[in-house]
């Protein structure tokens, strides 16, 4: 039950998730249902492949196909001045569906009895992958790479799931909020993971005035 509720979750997050981003670039109505579908089912089309199911799987969803077009239909036909904050809607979809992936991803990848590691993965993919194609569909720096946590937190989902320390369908719910919160709360406070560049830093000012005065001497 848990795994049908997050895959409609997160379906129709990620759908409106790149339809929003096809709106900001200005695509067109077709575009936008392919960034949408993109979106909604990249994620598990890489992780299938990954985990050695075949990719056609996915064309066995066709209800959830049919819940990606009409999240992105309804949100396509509504009215302008409901979603002039679009950036937070994108942000607070996004949260939804790397969550809602994340957890459903670990979930399968359990039910077919696979080690720790590829049920971490799985989580990742699942979560991070649609997003990842969507943005680099519209020319983005994807999400997963930028400096706010993201894909740590679909990995702690996975870890958590392979663990076994969350069973149950309210644990499972329970694990889905504290997912979504934290991802929210690292875009709003910028939490970020340490960075280290290879970046040679520029002369400074005063070293460059210093040189010219001696070339003009």
């Amino acid at each position: 039950m848990a795994w049908e509720v997050f895959s409609i979750i997160g379906t129709i997050a990620f759908a409106i998730s790149g339809a929003i981003v096809a709106m900001e670039e200005e695509y067109d109505l077709f575009g936008v249902y392919l960034l949408g579908i993109v979106t909604a089912f990249g994620g598990g089309a890489v992780r299938n492949l990954l985990i050695g199911l075949p990719v056609s799987t996915l064309w066995s969803q066709e209800m959830m196909f049919q819940i990606a077009i009409a999240a992105i239909t309804i949100f396509f036909l509504v009215p302008h001045h409901l979603i002039k904050h679009w950036n937070r809607w994108g942000n607070f979809t996004d949260a939804i569906g790397l969550s809602a992936f994340a957890i459903q991803g670990a979930i399968y990848a359990v039910s077919l009895e696979l080690p720790i590691s590829a049920v971490i993965v799985a989580a990742v993919l699942t979560g991070s992958g649609g997003g990842i194609i969507r943005d680099l569909l519209a020319r983005r720096k994807p999400l997963v790479l930028r400096d706010e946590i993201y894909a740590v937190w679909a990995a702690g989902a996975g870890l958590m799931i392979g663990l076994e320390l969350v069973e149950g369908d309210l644990f499972l719910y329970a694990l889905f909020v504290v997912i979504t919160t934290l991802r929210i709360l690292s875009y709003m406070k910028h939490w970020r993971l340490p960075v280290r560049t290879l970046k040679k830093t520029e002369e400074s000012p005063t070293f460059k005035l210093s040189t010219n005065n001696k070339a003009h001497r």
